[in-house]
């Protein structure tokens, strides 16, 4: 295959272009607004940053694929509203830097973009995944994906604080991990112009030395639950924790082994949003592993704007698949 080619498709141009340059802005954000003064409950950082990368793809959308709808996860309501005259300034002061004409009424335009719904072909963006990773200056990802007759067909990620898809590293080059349909995925440098690398999946066929990926934050799913499955398959091997969906790019280089979304117990009829699984469902499938919810069916994505077909979520590198999807049947009865 020619990796190459693969790049240079139009689709695959606008997303890694859209996707680097959102995650740039974003960690401008991060690294002007986060401080240790910020209380706990402040969250105006990570709500600034979620409009400001909705901004900016939306608006190179508009540009490369005008007709392409984009199901985003932010409106500009809020943003419209009087009382959020600050947090508006601050949006379009970082917009701006990108698209130096920007105005209040255009930040909010390109940002309602994102209100539209699935359609045959249509674009779907994560602006920031993992509101609290952001927040500790840990791990967060921007998630752009295109789904074209159900099926996720580009996803790409922007990990600012990963190496080569799996390492942390704060304030390094960051990855890009960008996935297409049959072409594999590849990781290359944020920051930097080095030749992409493939990712593959490991090789661990062993519930014993899995490696659980594990959210630091366990509010949307089950953590006793997980740790009920771990006990049962005899697992061994310490979790590797971490937000967003890095963890799928972590589980494609091979860095992890399960991830588990099990519903949590104050949400059971909750269902995943498709931004929070479209692009790192790829990046996993691509790289030999599998996803699936948590009755072994396929992610649907022609439910709307949320994976309402779907009950929770199991990826994995393949081999381990079957074994979990056992685990979490004993566990369940």
């Amino acid at each position: 295959m020619a990796i190459t080619r693969f790049l240079d498709g139009p689709e695959c141009r606008f997303a890694l272009n859209a996707v680097r340059r959102a995650t740039l802005l974003v960690q401008q954000v991060q690294h002007e607004l986060v401080s240790p003064a910020l209380t706990k409950e402040d969250r105006s950082p990570v709500t600034v940053a979620d409009f400001v990368a909705q901004a900016v793809v939306a608006r190179l959308l508009a540009e490369q694929f005008h007709a392409d709808p984009l199901v985003g996860e932010e409106d500009a309501g809020e943003l419209r509203h009087p009382d959020a005259n600050t947090t508006l300034q601050h949006v379009t002061a970082f917009v701006k830097r990108e698209f130096p004409a920007a105005t209040h009424s255009d930040v909010c335009d390109w940002i309602d973009r994102g209100g539209a719904q699935p359609a045959k072909r249509f674009w779907t963006l994560d602006p920031i995944d993992g509101t609290k990773g952001f927040l500790r200056k840990e791990q967060y990802a921007v998630a752009l994906a295109l789904v074209v007759d159900g099926h996720v067909r580009l996803g790409v990620l922007g990990c600012p604080n990963l190496r080569a898809g799996c390492e942390e590293m704060l304030d390094g080059p960051g990855s890009l991990v960008v996935a297409a349909a049959t072409e594999g995925t590849w990781v290359m440098p944020i920051k930097t112009d080095v030749e992409p690398v493939r990712l593959r999946v490991s090789s661990r066929s062993d519930t014993a030395s899995a490696r659980l990926l594990r959210s630091v934050e366990s509010e949307h799913t089950d953590a006793d639950k997980i740790g009920e499955l771990a006990a049962n398959l005899g697992v061994n091997a310490p979790p590797v924790k971490m937000d967003s969906q890095a963890k799928y790019s972590v589980l494609a280089a091979g860095g992890g082994d399960v991830l588990l979304r099990l519903l949590s117990p104050s949400k059971p009829n909750y269902r995943e949003k498709i931004w929070d699984q479209a692009a790192g469902s790829i990046v996993v499938e691509e790289a030999g592993g599998r996803i699936t919810d948590l009755d072994n069916k396929p992610l649907d994505f022609t439910q709307g704007r949320a994976l309402a077909a779907n009950r929770g979520v199991l990826a994995t590198n393949g081999l381990l698949h079957d074994a979990v999807l056992a685990g979490l049947r004993a566990v369940s009865t």
